[in-house]
Parts: C-alpha cells; sequence; structure tokens
C-alpha cells in the first residue's frame, strides 16, 4: 500500500476508534480533562509514528497499548510535578451514547461502578465487556499475563455484581 493511503486510513480509522480510545484513557485517568489530553496526544503521536505500524494485527491495540504506555510516563512524570486538581471519575457519564431518561441514570450508574473499581479492574472490564476485546487481545494491550486478565476480569465481574445488588437493595 503506498504510504499516502496508509497515513489517510490510519487517521480515517483513527477517528473512528476516538469514542473507545477515550472510555479506555478513563479508566486510566479516572479524570475527563486528563483523558481529553490523553486522547489528544494519542492522536497526535499514532499519526506521526504512522509509519511504525505494520498492518499486522488491529490498529485498535496498537492504539491502546500505546494510550496505556503514554499514561505510564505521565504519571511518571507527575511523580516529579506537584499534583493539580482532579474531577471525580463518577461524575462523568462517559458510558452514554444517546440514552436518555432512565437509561441514561443507569448507564451514569453503571459507570460510577466501574469508575470506583480499582484501575487494574476497570480497565480490563472496560477492555473485555464494553470494547469485545479477547483476553489475549487486552493482556497485549495492558502488557500483563493473560492469567492476570482473567483474575482481575472475574474480580471486576463480582465487585461490579456485588455493586448492583448492593444498589437494588437500597431502592427496594
Amino acid at each position: 500500500m503506498h504510504q499516502t493511503a496508509a497515513y489517510n486510513d490510519i487517521r480515517r480509522d483513527l477517528v473512528s476508534l476516538l469514542p473507545k480510545v477515550r472510555r479506555f484513557a478513563m479508566t486510566l485517568t479516572r479524570n475527563a480533562s486528563d483523558a481529553d489530553d490523553l486522547v489528544q496526544e494519542v492522536c497526535e503521536r499514532a499519526i506521526t509514528k504512522s509509519h511504525l505500524w505494520n498492518g499486522e494485527g488491529r490498529l485498535e491495540s496498537w492504539i491502546y497499548a500505546m494510550t496505556r504506555n503514554l499514561w505510564v510516563d505521565e504519571v511518571r512524570k507527575r511523580k516529579v510535578r506537584s499534583g493539580a486538581g482532579t474531577v471525580d471519575a463518577g461524575e462523568q457519564n462517559e458510558l452514554i451514547v444517546d440514552a436518555a431518561g432512565e437509561k441514561a441514570v443507569y448507564a451514569h450508574q453503571l459507570n460510577k461502578m466501574i469508575m470506583s473499581m480499582p484501575e487494574g479492574l476497570s480497565s480490563v472490564f472496560v477492555l473485555v465487556n464494553v470494547e469485545g476485546h479477547s483476553y489475549r487481545e487486552t493482556a497485549d494491550i495492558l502488557g500483563i499475563p493473560i492469567g492476570t486478565v482473567m483474575s482481575r476480569l472475574s474480580t471486576a465481574r463480582l465487585r461490579l455484581t456485588a455493586m448492583v445488588a448492593g444498589d437494588s437493595e437500597r431502592r427496594a
């Protein structure tokens, strides 16, 4: 494929991945502003490094791995710098697409529950259950063993089930 055509394909595909990348960024950053900054940095990096994309595997996995790596770098930088104010991720409605009424309330509550889990659990949960990645792809994206993915996913599902059950009991 011609280099310009590949460049344009990555740009086009990247645009279609933006909602997924933002959801993943939210599980890492826990903050809408930081997630937006991370997504912007990922887009810039993906475009400037598009020549490194070999076309094997899923572009989505390459972008997710890049997102994770950039966030790890940012966390390291922040350890040196002083902290900044953040917005609680539970206040965000990131999982809502075009929901209204009761569905919007449920989506907000579900998002709040997912974001209340530790980063490792919420990232695995979102990648597997929301974005539809396989355990192997998730392991590759996060740079962890597949057994850890299975363990974290199981823990996340159990926690979410307990939270949903507890929420239902409170409403009754």
